[in-house]
């Protein structure tokens, strides 16, 4: 099967399994983070390359936390541009464990650098 035929159904269903598969310490931290798809950036994005997801919110390491009245902590996910970079559905499911790590990397307060350093781009 090719990435291409990944319908958002389908998409959602491998962003829960991903979830899943986290260790139990992991989901309990990121329990109160939103995790959203969409097939989409925001079209105001105007950085460098495709961007596959994005973590939105304070770092869990951060003294203070969230501002009261905030909006949720949320990662997106976004369905198109990772289908670009994969080939088969097994490329999509191994892409989105990769980036869904990655953003709960920089909901840890881990940078760009260092995730990158670490195999998780």
């Amino acid at each position: 099967m090719d990435a291409d035929s990944v319908d958002l159904d389908e998409f959602e269903s491998m962003v829960d399994q991903a979830l899943e598969e986290l260790p139990d310490w992991v989901q309990d931290a990121v329990a109160g983070i939103a995790i959203m798809v969409d097939d989409q950036p925001p079209a105001d994005w105007h950085g460098r390359g495709l961007l596959l997801g994005q973590f939105h919110g304070v770092a869990r390491t951060r003294i203070g936390g969230r501002v009261p009245g905030s909006l949720p902590d949320r990662i997106e996910l976004y369905r198109v541009p990772i289908l670009k970079v994969s080939q088969t559905r097994d490329d999509v499911e191994a892409r989105v464990r990769k980036v869904l790590g990655h953003e709960i990397g920089h909901a840890f307060g881990i940078e760009e650098t260092r995730l990158r350093e670490l195999g998780w781009y």
